[in-house]
């Protein structure tokens, strides 16, 4: 795979996944209906409408830039475990295939982690953390 299609292809499955994240947080911010009855379904109470629609707010907007890749990192990993919670989740409702649609989710995200910029330095200055002196 060449560079070039290594980078589209990351673009454009972070893209997506941003997309699909803000549009649900849009979604858990405007307390929308069927949002509301799936949080109840489950058993999860209202306000983690808003702690969830912040929080995908902010962690796709920290997938797309490029100056902080450390808050990158935690953008993948918060977003990994907001949908494996999910799924869990659908699965402890007794949900059947719906349990499933989280996880569907998670196959752009990994798309984006696999094929990110991996010599982008993790702190700022372009120098990468070194362990501490035994």
């Amino acid at each position: 795979m060449t560079t070039t299609w290594k980078t589209v292809t990351h673009w454009i499955a972070t893209t997506l996944f941003a997309g699909v994240m803000l549009l649900s947080a849009a979604m858990y911010l405007s307390g929308a209906q069927p949002i509301r009855d799936g949080l109840a379904h489950l058993g999860y109470p209202a306000y983690l409408l808003i702690i969830l629609g912040i929080a995908k707010a902010l962690g796709a907007v920290a997938l797309m830039q490029t100056r902080l890749p450390r808050l990158r990192e935690w953008a993948y990993a918060g977003f990994t475990i907001n949908l494996l919670g999910a799924t869990a989740s659908h699965l402890f409702a007794g949900d059947g295939m719906a349990s499933a649609l989280p996880a569907a989710f998670i196959a752009p995200l990994v798309v984006s982690y696999l094929l990110r910029d991996e010599r982008q330095p993790l702190v700022a200055g372009g120098r990468r953390h070194q362990p501490l002196a035994a």
